[in-house]
């Protein structure tokens, strides 16, 4: 299955998967909210960057390199600043996607944490009160039972926040760090395009 799905790629000199993106011109593989920004400090456009995610996800582990073609030849400066800029805007969605790990495993660890207070909470207090004999000993079980509720629930939601969200953002991560270090090619269609 692998194999068929990389052939549909073509492959450079040196054996590397290229991905290929075809466009007019260079404005159409960037964002166009800030006409005036240069290349480096716009996003890339949004099907483009999708589209580049999709593709390595794809292939796999299998070395790639990122090739645009384009209808017009530009000068070397140009080319320079798409490539910073394709290896800028993916360094940047992966330093987003870290800060977001740190940010959920602090709410994970937050949440652990406060589920193990609850729950030495829910087995000090029978030992501290007397919840038998007298009327009051029904509200007094209902409360241990529901701080031992909670403490469950806030430890459960801690582990399967942390178990369900780390590794597909983990992969996210190496993800664009794999976009980021890719060799990026520019041609014009004369080139072979």
């Amino acid at each position: 299955m692998k194999k068929r799905i990389l052939d549909r790629y073509e492959r450079s000199d040196d054996g590397r998967v290229c991905i290929d993106v075809a466009a007019r011109r260079v404005e159409d593989l960037y964002e166009d909210f800030d006409k005036t920004a240069p290349y480096h400090r716009k996003d890339l456009d949004a099907d483009l960057a999708d589209y580049l995610g999709d593709c390595v996800r794809e292939i796999g582990g299998v070395d790639f390199l990122i090739r645009f073609t384009l209808e017009r030849r530009l000068s070397e400066d140009l080319v320079r600043r798409i490539r910073n800029s394709v290896k800028g805007f993916f360094l940047y969605r992966r330093e987003l996607e870290q800060a977001s790990v740190r940010k959920m495993l602090r709410a994970s660890l937050g949440m652990l944490v406060a589920g193990i207070l609850l729950l030495a909470l829910s087995l000090w207090l029978p030992g501290r009160f007397e919840f038998t004999g007298d009327g009051n000993a029904f509200p007094g079980r209902i409360l241990v039972e529901g701080i031992t509720i909670a403490a469950w629930v806030a430890i459960w939601e801690s582990l399967v926040r942390f178990l369900l969200s780390w590794p597909p953002q983990i992969r996210r991560i190496r993800m664009y760090g794999r976009i980021a270090a890719a060799p990026v090619l520019v041609r014009h269609h004369e080139d072979g395009g």
